[in-house]
């Protein structure tokens, strides 16, 4: 877990990122996230029950509301902690690749339970902060 390599791996393999508590208030730190994201090349999916959608995709409620057609490869949690290991069952039954838990965000065990179920982890670490990383 946090493994500089496994957030290259996460980087530079995922294509699509659910990210839960996307917000569609420009000033909140989901939107800036998701936004820097978006314009570097992922496509971003938005779960936040009280939204429609944004920047052209359709937001659902949760992640187990996502069409079977649309596949998963990260899910960017930007909730807080405490409803971390709720959204790490539905990322193991979405069959996700990944868990990424922003900064201040922490469930050690979630994030051993996703382990277990073979997911790559992040904790506590911010994606557009280490992709701006990896690109320098």
């Amino acid at each position: 877990m946090n493994e500089p390599e496994t957030i290259q791996k996460i980087l530079k393999e995922s294509k699509t990122i659910a990210v839960v508590g996307l917000s569609d208030k420009p000033e909140r730190d989901s939107y800036s996230v998701a936004k820097y994201l978006k314009d570097n090349g992922y496509r971003i999916i938005p779960i936040n029950p009280n939204i429609s959608g944004w920047m052209g995709e359709n937001a659902y409620a949760s992640l187990k509301d996502i069409p079977s057609g649309i596949r998963i490869d990260v899910v960017d949690i930007l909730r807080r902690s405490e409803f971390v290991f709720e959204i790490v069952d539905e990322a193991i039954r979405i069959n996700a690749k990944a868990i990424w838990m922003q900064l201040g965000v922490v469930d050690e065990n979630a994030a051993r339970k996703a382990e277990a179920a073979g997911l790559l982890v992040v904790m506590d670490k911010c994606m557009r902060i280490e992709l701006r990383k990896m690109k320098m």
